[in-house]
């Protein structure tokens, strides 16, 4: 027996499914979705007039598929109206609360309805780098077996949190932060529907609470619109029709800044903290330091990563730039936040202003290739430790030359293993103390170029 035609609309599983609820009631963000293409707001580079993603779903022909972007930027919405365009079945889980068991359900009945039917199945997995292997493994064959289409959406870098063999088999798509010319365009229409937004209650909403609403955004959709209700209620209460700048803080309440501290943006961030100091501009290292703290990053983790800094990028070109990171990292122990954030901004600045040298980073990486390609070579004899009379006997630390014994206390004699005899690992630059190194050490080598001639 064939199985009954099911409307896609049953599929479309969300917060109010089988619950009864009237329009009204819903959520604001919830009532303005955009069912189709021409009411989307936002992602032009994607969906632009004759952009290849915008031709595929108006065409209803679709392949598994990955939507990679920051909240509320219109990923569950979009993969809604591919569905719709489509005719496919449409079943939408969060990978949070979904595991294999709804997996496999759902792929016996892609299977059922694609051999009687015809009907294709696009199976929607939001947050999908929550899956572990085992859970994106078993989506693997069903997708390259063409049982069922997966549109995945995810917050993350999927390189990071996507198996390689399932992400090989999906199109990736970078969706943007919405732009505040559209959110200013989400903002009117909210305000003028009357059927689905707020047009009923005759708002209005001068530029400055619209601009401050903009900024609070923080390019999500859906902040703006949970925001936007949030003062539209209040206004109500208060017997205004304006919603004002102090309504929209006060809806707000506290602006959260976008940081996952175990996600990209954690990433992203430390990462912008480190190519700004290293390119010696002390207002991005302030700024995108009070960035990690003001989104609740442990500041013992970015202590941590500039006296890494420190001996990276800094190096011997100011040596008491370890000293003022370690120092640094000690004052966050003791005191906290937020007292420690000076502390931090300390460091950031005298970092960013110190003379630069990745010197002893390139040595140790060469150290490594070296050690990795001609493995554990024997320590030459005479700078072998002989505590034993049989160990002496045999050679060790013979023909050792103390160095005390000499002028300056400087010696000329091979410490490197015979196969390695004359290598040289670090190049110092001429800039800050380390040009004094370099002077030293340029002296020294001509010496024992001299002697070996």
């Amino acid at each position: 027996m064939h199985p009954r035609p099911v409307n896609i609309k049953r599929h479309i599983m969300d917060l109010f499914e089988n619950v009864n609820i009237t329009l009204s009631q819903r959520p604001l963000a919830d009532r303005m979705r955009p069912s189709s293409l021409d009411e989307f707001v936002g992602q032009e580079r994607l969906l632009g007039s004759g952009k290849a993603l915008r031709k595929a779903i108006e065409a209803g022909r679709l392949s598994s598929m990955l939507f990679w972007g920051p909240p509320g930027v219109g990923k569950t919405t979009l993969a809604q109206i591919a569905a719709n365009q489509s005719g496919a079945k449409f079943y939408s889980f969060s990978a949070v609360m979904a595991g294999v068991k709804e997996i496999r359900e759902v792929s016996v009945k892609a299977r059922e309805d694609l051999k009687f039917s015809g009907t294709r199945t696009i199976l929607f997995l939001d947050e999908i780098h929550r899956f572990n292997k085992a859970q994106q493994d078993y989506l693997l064959p069903h997708v390259e077996k063409g049982d069922l289409i997966l549109i995945g959406a995810t917050t993350e870098n999927p390189s990071f949190e996507v198996n390689s063999a399932l992400l090989s088999r999906m199109r990736v798509f970078i969706l943007d932060p919405l732009g505040p010319k559209d959110i200013e365009t989400i903002i009117a229409r909210a305000l003028q529907d009357e059927e689905r937004g707020l047009g009923k209650m005759a708002l209005f909403m001068g530029e400055g609470a619209r601009d401050l609403l903009v900024s609070l955004a923080g390019g999500d959709a859906r902040n703006t619109l949970n925001i936007l209700e949030a003062a539209a209620n209040l206004s109500e209460m208060n017997g205004q029709k304006e919603i004002d700048t102090a309504t929209v803080q006060e809806a707000a309440q506290r602006r959260n800044l976008l940081y996952d501290r175990a996600g990209e943006e954690h990433y992203n961030l430390i990462s912008a903290l480190h190519k700004s100091i290293r390119d010696s501009d002390p207002d991005a290292g302030l700024y995108w330091m009070g960035r990690m703290i003001e989104g609740g990053e442990d500041p013992l983790y970015i202590a941590r990563r500039l006296v890494r800094f420190a001996s990276e990028d800094v190096g011997l070109a100011a040596p008491q730039a370890l000293e003022q990171t370690v120092a640094a990292y000690h004052a966050c122990r003791f005191i906290g936040l937020p007292e420690c954030a000076l502390a931090l901004a300390q460091v950031v600045v005298y970092l960013a202003m110190a003379p630069k040298s990745n010197s002893l980073e390139a040595a140790y990486i060469d150290i490594k290739e070296e050690i990795k390609k001609s493995g554990s070579l024997p320590t030459p004899l005479h700078i072998r430790n002989a505590p034993t009379n049989f160990m002496k006997n045999i050679g060790y630390g013979r023909g050792y030359k103390y160095a005390h014994d000499f002028p300056g206390a400087v010696v000329e004699q091979e410490h490197m293993p015979e196969e390695l005899k004359g290598r040289r690992f670090y190049y110092p630059t001429d800039r800050g103390f380390e040009k004094n190194l370099k002077e030293r050490l340029d002296t020294k080598r001509d010496l024992k170029d001299q002697n070996d001639t």
